[in-house]
């Protein structure tokens, strides 16, 4: 028994070494960054220049990889077939929380991802063509109670934050209206441009858009209004008691040794930190939003509750 006692001992401290020496050697070759919508939107710039900064913290590239559609959820669920070691990262966008309360999958989107870091949050609101019918808010709302149904708006996706919230402001004020789902920005700044909507529910993507005098910002959806926006009120000003940001993050796989998260989170907390991040993030009316691995990972727990309850009420979930 001594004798075998003795062996366990000298195979454990064979092995300990090696655990710490993986942890101090990571990362050995490229880490592999799912962004969960198109090139050349606001959320693939930001997380590219988030990506540069960390890859020089890491001494290793940093790669994105566009995984646009589901709604936002693809690089998540890719995440639940891939190693454990933290090459491969996702972001972690809000609609991830709603996942099993609205499609049948066989993963906890709160147990089965290991939260890395929160890294900021998207400003959002609606706009519509400036040679459109549509000139403020309040025509926006008296068009759709006089045509219900007929009202076009995009988003991008289905069940992204932009659509459930602009669904939930109809719900509050009796609107029905016509929602077209598009896989990201880009795609849905076409469609708008094009003549194929009457307006259109995003984060600042369209900034650019405003700014050329091509769209109008109806309203935004935060708790003040936005300082490259002045004139558009916020949904609390104009009766409506909803604030929406959408926070984000990255996670790894479940079961990425700690060591590799806690190297990977103050890799991209220093890659925050980076005026060419928070650059970048202005850009867009974003703003740096840090949440450690503990905090991210309650902060899934909590949206994971809070949005049940919103899928519920909007009679959007999954049927039983």
């Amino acid at each position: 028994m001594r004798r075998r006692h003795l062996v366990q001992l000298a195979a454990a401290t064979i092995a300990a070494p090696s655990l710490s020496a993986f942890a101090q050697a990571f990362p050995a070759k490229p880490i592999r960054l799912l962004v969960a919508f198109p090139a050349g939107g606001p959320t693939d710039i930001t997380m590219r220049s988030l990506a540069d900064n960390a890859s020089k913290v890491l001494g290793q590239p940093v790669v994105i990889e566009n995984k646009p559609g589901a709604g936002g959820t693809l690089p998540a669920q890719q995440l639940q077939t891939t190693s454990a070691d933290g090459y491969t990262l996702a972001q972690i966008p809000l609609g991830v929380f709603r996942l099993p309360y609205t499609t049948k999958i066989n993963w906890d989107p709160v147990k089965d991802i290991a939260y890395v870091i929160n890294v900021t949050g998207y400003a959002f609101g609606i706009v519509a063509p400036t040679d459109g019918p549509i000139k403020n808010w309040n025509d926006f709302v008296a068009y759709a109670k006089a045509n219900p149904g007929k009202l076009s708006y995009g988003s991008t996706g289905t069940l992204t934050s932009p659509h459930l919230t602009t669904e939930l402001i109809a719900q509050k004020l009796g609107l029905v209206l016509n929602h077209i789902p598009y896989k990201g920005s880009a795609d849905l700044n076409q469609a708008i441009l094009g003549g194929q909507l009457m307006a259109a529910a995003d984060s600042t993507g369209f900034a650019p858009l405003v700014e050329s005098g091509k769209l109008r910002v109806l309203n935004t959806w935060g708790e003040q209004r936005l300082a490259k926006f002045p004139d558009a009120p916020t949904l609390k000003e104009l009766g409506i008691d909803i604030v929406q940001n959408s926070p984000f993050g990255i996670g790894a796989p479940r079961g990425t040794p700690p060591d590799v998260v806690k190297k990977l989170h103050d890799a991209f907390k220093k890659a925050m930190e980076e005026p060419s991040y928070v650059q970048s993030l202005a850009r867009y009316d974003m703003l740096p939003i840090y949440m450690d691995s503990a905090q991210y990972a309650r902060f899934a727990q909590e949206t994971f509750q809070r949005e049940k309850a919103l899928v519920e009420k909007l009679g959007l979930g999954k049927p039983q």
